[in-house]
């Protein structure tokens, strides 16, 4: 699939080294052919917490069905 600039996105798996999981939401900043994504993921806060370059296959779109949660974040600091 092709993101634009703001898309929200799903991740589709964990990536502990940046305390992301699976579910997490986050914002395409960047796009780069032929299937790279730079995506900001934020705290509820609204800091943030990791920006990550990852192929467009890591993510999905936002579906209707789904729906936001909150958890505490845990990771190796």
């Amino acid at each position: 699939m092709k993101y634009k600039l703001l898309d929200c996105v799903v991740l589709i798996h964990d990536l502990p080294d940046f305390g992301l999981r699976s579910g997490d939401l986050g914002t395409v900043v960047e796009v780069y052919e032929p299937d790279g994504l730079e995506v900001e993921f934020v705290k509820a806060s609204g800091e943030t917490l990791a920006v990550v370059t990852i192929s467009d296959k890591e993510v999905r779109p936002v579906e209707p069905a789904d729906i936001i949660s909150v958890r505490s974040l845990t990771h190796a600091a």
